[in-house]
């Protein structure tokens, strides 16, 4: 796979609309006792990842660019059972044909990070991440255990166009199949960032592995790619099943989606708004479209909205702070 650098076009990756700080970057602690760490990094590597480390706005947001290789299949401690994530998330043909993904994750008032990633043997990718399942306060600088984060992307998009994301499913129930080897709920997003370029390849990417929901809501997810095609994977009665797109946009809240009828689907609240407003445009909206979308559906504990351009690698994000649109460009191969 070709390795890429996360940059902006004429430059470094910039946060668009703000100056972005340097926090004080101490000698970084040790990792708390008994925790793996995924890292893979000499301590250069380590240096500059964590020294990379931003804070953007009062949600509080990060950004931070991971440098180096890390094992994806490193276990860490479960996430905490809390209310369940209250997501919603399209897949649509986008403005002029060019493919588009969107997500608000709805969850507790945590700290979040932009992780940048580009291992050595898999694509490049811009994802999302609640610092708080690593661990991580609201005041993160210089703290190793964010050398976990790329474990737990909460949704993002490679270079290769393909973007995942989750959202909770509280009847999905993952059946063990013997020989698989076993990933946590979240965990399977960043082996589907770092290995899969299409929906088909990232749905392979869930059948080769065993799902644990233990410690969280049971998921389910949304997958799309820069060719416009879209897939939900449930798992329904223990076993793994993908419901692919069959027109313009692809929805996904907090309802099942397999085996049920459109009909039945629109009776969601969030679902019914999301697609009346496609239906209105014929599955036709660019970033800024699916922006008011996602703002129309948006709930008290909204965290984020974001969008991925999956042709241009455009990111668009807006948080819970009210403080504006803030834009990044991944590089797509």
């Amino acid at each position: 796979m070709r390795r890429r650098t996360l940059i902006a076009a004429g430059g470094a990756l910039l946060l668009a609309g703000t100056a972005c700080t340097r926090p004080p970057t101490p000698a970084p602690p040790p990792a708390a006792a008994g925790t793996p760490t995924a890292s893979r990094q000499d301590p250069g590597q380590v240096e500059r990842t964590l020294a990379s480390l931003r804070k953007v706005d009062d949600l509080p947001l990060y950004e931070m660019t991971y440098t180096g290789d890390y094992d994806p299949t490193v276990g860490i401690p479960a996430p905490p059972t809390a209310s369940p994530f209250g997501c919603s998330l399209f897949a649509a043909l986008g403005d002029r044909g060019r493919p588009l993904f969107a997500r608000n994750f709805d969850w507790e008032p945590n700290p979040a990070l932009v992780l940048r990633t580009d291992p050595p043997d898999g694509y490049a990718s811009i994802s999302l991440v609640d610092i708080s399942y690593l661990g991580v306060g609201s005041d993160p600088a210089g703290d190793r255990r964010l050398l976990n984060a790329p474990l737990l992307p909460f949704d993002g998009m490679n270079e290769r166009g393909l973007a995942v994301g989750l959202a909770a499913d509280d009847r999905a129930t993952a059946r063990p199949v013997p020989g698989r080897p076993t990933v946590g709920s979240v965990r399977v997003l960043r082996l589907v960032l770092d290995n899969a370029a299409t929906v088909d390849e990232a749905i392979g990417v869930f059948e080769r592995y065993n799902l644990n929901f233990a410690g969280g809501p049971p998921l389910h997810y949304l997958l799309a790619d820069a060719t416009g095609a879209s897939a939900v994977v449930e798992f329904v009665d223990g076993t793994m099943r993908a419901r692919r797109g069959r027109g313009a946009w692809q929805a996904l809240t907090n309802v099942p989606v397999v085996g049920v009828s459109e009909q039945v689907l629109r009776q969601d609240h969030r679902y019914g708004v999301i697609a009346a407003a496609l239906d209105r445009t014929g599955g036709v909206a660019d970033g800024p479209a699916a922006l008011k979308i996602l703002d129309a559906v948006r709930q008290p504990h909204t965290r984020w909205s974001v969008t991925y351009a999956l042709r241009t690698g455009e990111v668009r994000l807006v948080t819970a702070t009210g403080d504006g649109e803030r834009r990044y460009q991944l590089p797509m191969s």
